[in-house]
């Protein structure tokens, strides 16, 4: 069990009918510390005004939500992610995110191999960006339900290898229980991950049983059967001292009150994570 909520984050995705601005406003009187901004959530502001506005409520920016999808079935369609990406990467400088969370992509039409072989080559595109920019890239592995159209980067132990592979401190993973509680090696993945330093970002909700939708069912923390404490704990005894970032894509959720969601996020948090 959590004692406080000096480490809580809120993406800002959990409470997606908010605006940005009211987002600031209401996880700053609800105690959470920290914010992790998706980018549709800025599309069309003033960075730097968004920046100030988190800023005077005494939030911290965790990370940008998000980049990738790096394969596609031509060359256009690798730049056009190519160039969304290092957009994604000057957006996170703008707002202070130290990092971009990678969703990676993948396309139904092409073999899992392919499409690994063009996030490797597209990860390696931007490198040279983001470190002109200081931000990292935190690759995020996704369940294998999304290995056909949205992820070919399912398991940590793949994220941990294409960090090998590109070989850059700049290079991370993001652990999101959603994604990894069911891996039998993920403690031993894990301390692989904190050991060589890519471990970033840590995110947490539940898997609710029954799951009615794939993407938009996420539970809070308690509402489902992912252990999240147990995972916690692999996680900080790999080195991990950030934020535990809620985050959760809910149809359910979204359709109630979004300050009783809140407190009900803060509630689940603290006696379940």
């Amino acid at each position: 069990m959590i004692s406080d909520l000096s480490k809580l984050c809120v993406h800002t995705i959990t409470t997606k009918p908010w605006a940005i601005e009211d987002a600031v406003v209401n996880y700053s009187k609800a105690g959470v510390k920290g914010i992790t901004i998706w980018r549709n959530a800025i599309e069309g502001r003033d960075l730097t005004k968004v920046k100030s506005h988190i800023a005077n409520h005494g939030l911290e920016v965790v990370s940008l939500c998000r980049g990738g999808f790096f394969p596609a079935l031509d060359t256009k369609g690798r730049q056009t992610a190519i160039d969304d990406n290092k957009r994604a990467i000057d957006e996170a400088a703008a707002v202070g995110a130290p990092h971009v969370v990678l969703v990676c992509g993948a396309v139904p039409q092409q073999s899992l191999f392919e499409s690994r072989k063009q996030i490797a080559d597209g990860i390696a595109a931007v490198l040279p960006h983001a470190k002109q920019a200081g931000v990292k890239l935190a690759i995020e592995p996704l369940h294998p339900m999304y290995a056909n159209d949205r992820s070919a980067v399912n398991t940590l132990k793949q994220a941990n290898d294409l960090c090998d592979q590109l070989a850059s401190p700049l290079v991370g993973v993001a652990v999101d229980v959603y994604h990894l509680w069911w891996d039998d090696s993920l403690e031993q993945e894990i301390k692989r991950c904190g050991k060589s330093g890519y471990l970033f970002a840590f995110h947490i909700c539940d898997w609710k049983t029954p799951t009615t939708d794939f993407l938009n069912d996420r539970g809070l923390m308690g509402e489902g059967c992912i252990n999240i404490p147990q995972i916690r704990s692999w996680v900080e005894s790999a080195g991990f001292k950030g934020f535990n970032e809620v985050e959760i894509f809910s149809n359910l959720h979204w359709a109630k009150c979004q300050d009783s969601f809140l407190q009900e996020i803060t509630q689940a948090y603290l006696q379940h994570s």
